[in-house]
């Protein structure tokens, strides 16, 4: 009997190990997968949102950036495939050394099973069994005997049911094992594909690298062009951002020193508004309803020189045609943004932190308005000869300009 329950408790020990570690796996392959379907929806919306439906459109600026940002999303979706593939050939290999245990244990079990059967057979007739209880040399024994024969009839039926356990787990294991083995190879024709496309794609990069350095003073212009626009605006934010906070200091009739000059002075509902910000760093929603971030906040190296560093001071996404800004919290409009020769934006107030939103064409608030969150700010700009529409988007406490990435959700 104790060599019997120590079997058994292997076997459920092996079991929960079994068990653990599948779903574990399970678990791990899950989030890969989710993984791998949001980096090929973001491979569609680069597509769609940043590549220009005719060649002859989009500047050459535009269309590095957008290669160079698809070709790394690309490779980082040929690598999640790749972790997924591995993890399935650790399943596989897990699997298979499982058979073989469970074939093992199961050949045993059915050898031990036909045992008994066999001596059942043999002492099957109900005298044997009658002569075997009266042959006791006291009722003690008689009852031992009889307990033991109880015991027996036990074992025996839960070797059959046994057998069939272990056999349906092997039944089930061989059918995950081919299952595994079927989602492997799409995978691998996945990133065979993958890996196809993203050769193409850095053939274009080569072929618009050398169109480009055939030409660099027009795209040294661009480059120029876009650094003059991007101070203009940071400029102007910057400004506008101050002027609120001389005006909005003033109504509070509190005296400034120097170092509050540049920090808005909160009323109770402002703090309130403020904290509340604050307290959702990192879940703030987009701007926009749908779109892709084309370009992240910070210094990040050029596409086609490495060597030349730019910087952005906030975050540039990528939209539908026709979208519409909306507010990421609740606040007041505190600023209509014109920048001269570009397009407008609304700025926002939340307590001390100021959300910026530009490259709107038509607006639908004005400076004043009290917003809620999601409320509808403007459309945002489809430019014509390039057919793309892009929203630029900054974040400010007081006068500290933040990242963008780090406050609105998965941004």
């Amino acid at each position: 009997m104790g060599l019997k329950t120590g079997l058994r408790l292997c076997f459920i020990l092996f079991m929960t190990f079994t068990v653990q570690t599948a779903c574990g796996q399970t678990t791990e392959q899950k989030a890969l997968e989710e993984k791998r379907e949001k980096l090929q929806q973001e491979i569609r919306d680069i597509n769609r949102l940043l590549f220009a439906e005719k060649k002859e459109k989009g500047n050459v600026l535009d269309q590095m950036e957008a290669l160079d940002k698809k070709i790394t999303v690309r490779q980082e979706l040929i690598r999640v495939t790749n972790q997924q593939s591995n993890l399935l050939n650790r399943q596989i290999n897990t699997n298979i050394r499982n058979i073989g245990k469970l074939k093992n244990e199961l050949g045993q079990v059915k050898d031990e099973y036909a045992t008994m059967v066999q001596k059942s057979y043999q002492n099957k007739s109900k005298q044997n069994r009658l002569m075997f209880l009266l042959s006791s040399e006291s009722f003690f024994q008689a009852f031992k005997r009889l307990q033991y024969m109880k015991q027996y009839t036990d074992y025996r039926r839960e070797q059959g049911e046994k057998i069939v356990v272990k056999t349906d787990d092997l039944s089930r294991l061989n059918s995950d094992l081919n299952e595994e083995r079927k989602v492997k190879e799409v995978l691998l024709a996945q990133n065979r594909k993958a890996k196809d496309a993203l050769f193409g794609e850095i053939q274009d990069q080569k072929a618009l690298l050398g169109t480009i350095r055939k030409n660099e003073g027009k795209y040294s212009s661009a480059i120029d062009n876009k650094k003059r626009e991007a101070k203009k605006i940071d400029r102007e934010i910057q400004k506008l951002i101050r002027n609120a906070i001389a005006a909005s200091n003033k109504k509070t009739g509190i005296k400034t020193t120097k170092s509050s000059s540049s920090e808005f002075l909160l009323t109770p509902e402002a703090t309130l508004i403020a904290n509340n910000f604050s307290a959702n760093k990192g879940k703030l929603i987009w701007p926009v309803e749908k779109g892709i971030k084309s370009q992240g906040f910070g210094i990040y190296k050029d596409p086609i020189y490495p060597g030349i560093k730019h910087e952005s001071n906030g975050v540039i996404i990528a939209t539908d045609s026709g979208a519409k800004a909306r507010a990421i919290f609740e606040g007041e409009v505190i600023a209509i943004l014109s920048v001269p020769g570009g397009k407008r934006g609304v700025q926002i107030k939340h307590g001390n932190f100021i959300s910026t939103y530009y490259n709107l064409d038509q607006l639908f608030v004005k400076k004043g308005d009290k917003v809620a969150i999601k409320e509808e700010l403007g459309t945002v700009y489809t430019n014509a000869s390039s057919g793309q529409t892009r929203l630029k988007f900054y974040l400010y406490q007081n006068t500290l300009k933040l990242n963008p990435e780090e406050w609105v959700y998965q941004l």
